[in-house]
């Protein structure tokens, strides 16, 4: 009923400002409830906004507009998951309204109706053909829907019953059209796999904290078998009545995620960017109905309702697609954290090499660390070795013994993998005679080379030019290629082994899901091939043949200025390197280096990812750095460097005699020119979460006063400082 008494109705909506809005209700509408979709005057516009809370009064002071509309009669957020939006909101310092419509899937976010994502299918409703008489097309309608079961109108008419028959059967009340959503044939189940006493204890782990909240880790090696640990998990959830999500950090790896959930429980749901709107609404739906069991999802799916979630999965934690890099920056895997503790439900974060915070969790006993120590099956570990390529003669960046060993592979029958983490042909294109470099004029960084088709692209702001014949500074023909990347390489490994088929991926060749899927049938057929790719063929796929995996170009991480960048080349390196010798086969893997003796190099190659973390967290907390202190990177982008610069020393001002709380710079970004704006940045440091907490709102306070020209933005533990 509408309400007698004032309302205020506060209301978030998408846009970059960090206030509610209020709004009166007028007397001829209900009340919103919390988290339900309404429809507001903003400006000289209407907008779609989300009810945030109901009061009686307002502290602007003027006289309020009424709501226009209100949209859903239920919540679209419940109450337990907009306070997550309202948490993070505040330790993201990002505007809410844009934080909330984050959570939201963008056919929801038009502020279109629930109802239109639900068709409208005819079922019978009385089975007693007699009742129709001698009108035989109705009678056949009937017969048609009791065969074959609901349908919608436009598959009944598509077989040959019109619109008129649909009418007349239901003025009759012999059928009746009932809203659903669309539902997909069930997977014929497979039963579950002989679990080791490894797997058996870490799934005996989870089933015993089913009932309430503890985050674990699943420590294991590449090929020990995470996945059958989660199914067992979730089997056990689904067999209580409730729901399970699972992030994945890309939608590369959810097609065989998603075959292998199916195969096992008969259906499972996909929640990513790459779907269309209509249908990815249609599967959050499901999951806030309760339709929907089991949920595998990217990073956004950290968001979507549930009514009975029973436990969270995130597979490969430590992965940087977790983190939100543009807008409102958050990370998928700590928002989990949160939401699994809010609902009493555990939380397992699974992988072979966990972020350092993770380890530093299990440390200090926030988390518990469920071990899978050996591969399943007969599948040894990998031998590792570092190539010293330091004064060799490379053929195209490939060393000699490199190519002697993809060779004794490939004639044993097997398949090789080379790993080599830049697309393109070459990272530069240079004139040998006035050294006059392929720049991108927007962004001030070098063009990368491509061959296949020919172009010269930058891999920052999307631009390409076409490849010159003639350096275009002195008109003479001594342009050559610097440096290799995946199209270089995999041209190099034609040349030298012709007869084998040579598959790629990386971004360029992998756009689809369907080009995905056919370089992965090559491999699946099993006969001798070379793959040549980046950190997209690191990521959880399973090569049987593959006996061969060769590193290309290591050492660049580890030079790296930004201090994550060691641990993400390790992981990179530990990750790609468990795609060797996962069947019956023996595995080698081989890295080149002209840094071989680079003590974090040796500590992962003779004591694997746990000698690595044992070498680097104690550098992370000599030199005061995440995890044992938290950090904040500023950034200011404006016309000039001078402009971005005073944006950062504004800002900062505030925070100056901040106690505990250091700031480094402002100084220029790293790439300083990215699509033509002038970028600068500075690292806010503090002993702990509340102190930078508190410096930060500060930072938000000041943030009224930076000059108009300049934007700025707040990333609350970055992934990487570059």
């Amino acid at each position: 009923m509408p309400s007698s008494e004032p309302i205020v109705v506060r209301v978030a909506v998408a846009k970059p400002l960090r206030q509610l809005f209020d709004y009166s209700l007028p007397l001829d509408l209900s009340a919103p409830t919390p988290g339900a979709r309404v429809r507001v005057p903003f400006g000289s516009t209407d907008r779609v906004g989300v009810c945030i809370e109901c009061g009686d009064t307002s502290d602007t002071g003027k006289a309020l507009k009424p709501i226009l509309a209100v949209i859903d009669a239920a919540p679209l957020l419940p109450p337990p998951l907009l306070e997550l939006i309202r948490w993070a909101a505040d330790y993201y310092h990002h505007p809410l309204g844009e934080v909330v419509f984050a959570a939201l899937p963008a056919w929801l976010r038009e502020g279109r109706p629930l109802a239109d994502l639900y068709d409208r299918r005819y079922r019978v409703l009385d089975a007693d053909l007699g009742r129709v008489g001698r009108a035989q097309r109705q009678r056949a309608l009937l017969e048609h829907l009791l065969g074959n079961g609901a349908a919608d109108a436009a598959a009944l008419v598509a077989s040959g019953f019109d619109a008129r028959l649909l009418r007349a059967l239901e003025a009759r009340g012999s059928i009746e059209a009932v809203a659903t959503l669309p539902t997909r044939p069930a997977t014929p189940r497979e039963a579950p796999l002989a679990l080791n006493s490894e797997q058996r204890d870490a799934c005996e782990a989870i089933r015993a904290v089913l009932d309430r909240f503890e985050p674990l880790l699943l420590h294991g090696v590449t090929g020990s078998g995470k996945t059958e640990v989660y199914l067992n998990a979730i089997d056990a959830v689904l067999t209580a009545g409730k729901q399970a999500l699972v992030l994945v950090p890309e939608i590369a790896l959810t097609p065989q995620t998603v075959q292998r959930f199916r195969a096992r429980f008969g259906a499972a749901e996909v929640y990513h960017s790459g779907l269309p709107e209509r249908e990815r609404a249609q599967t959050w739906e499901a999951c806030r109905t309760g339709r929907a069991s089991v949920l595998i999802g990217t990073r956004s799916a950290v968001f979507v309702p549930f009514p009975s979630l029973g436990i969270i999965v995130v597979d490969e934690e430590h992965d940087g697609s977790f983190k939100q890099q543009e807008g409102f920056r958050y990370s998928a895997r700590d928002l989990a954290v949160l939401r699994a503790r809010d609902a009493r439900v555990p939380i397992v974060l699974g992988t072979a090499t966990p972020a350092l915070e993770t380890l530093q969790n299990v440390r200090t006993g926030r988390y518990r660390s469920l071990e899978l120590p050996r591969r399943t099956g007969s599948a040894a570990p990998p031998r590792l070795e570092i190539i010293d390529v330091r004064g060799l003669t490379l053929t195209e960046g490939l060393s000699p013994a490199l190519l002697r060993a993809a060779r004794a592979h490939l004639e044993a029958g097997n398949q090789t993998l080379f790993f080599i983490n830049r697309r393109g042909y070459a990272p530069s294109f240079i004139c040998t005679a006035c050294g006059w470099a392929a720049t991108c004029s927007r962004c001030e960084v070098r063009f990368t080379l491509h061959r296949f088709p020919p172009a010269l692209r930058c891999h920052h702001c999307g631009a390409d030019e076409p490849v010159p014949s003639a350096c275009p500074n002195c008109t003479r023909e001594a342009l050559r290629a610097l440096g290799f990347g995946t199209q270089r390489t995999a041209h190099a490994l034609a040349a030298e082994f012709p007869d084998v088929p040579i598959v790629r991926i990386d971004r360029d060749t992998t756009r689809t899901e369907a080009k995905l899927t056919a370089h992965l049938d090559v491999i699946a057929r099993g006969e001798p091939a070379i793959l040549v790719g980046t950190q997209m063929l690191a990521k959880g796929h399973h090569f049987p043949r593959v006996t061969l995996v060769a590193i290309l170009n290591a050492d660049l991480g580890f030079a790296s200025a930004d201090f994550r960048a060691p641990e993400h080349t390790a992981q990179l390196i530990e990750q790609v390197a468990g795609r060797a010798g996962r069947a019956d086969r023996p595995g080698e893997v081989l890295i080149q280096s002209f840094d071989p003796a680079h003590p974090l190099l040796t500590a992962l190659v003779e004591h694997g990812y746990r000698g690595f973390a044992d070498a680097e967290l104690p550098q992370r907390e000599a030199a005061g750095l995440p995890p044992f202190r938290s950090l904040a990177l500023l950034r200011a982008e404006g016309p000039t460097i001078e402009a971005a610069l005073a944006c950062i020393a504004t800002l900062t001002a505030s925070i100056e005699a901040t106690r505990g709380v250091e700031v480094w710079g402002p100084a220029p970004a790293p790439m300083v020119r990215r699509a033509d704006r002038m970028r600068a940045q500075a690292v806010v440091i503090a002993p702990d979460r509340r102190k930078l907490a508190r410096a930060l709102e500060r930072i938000v306070a000041a943030g009224a006063a930076a000059p108009r020209r300049t934007r700025w933005s707040l990333d609350v533990d970055p992934y990487d400082m570059v």
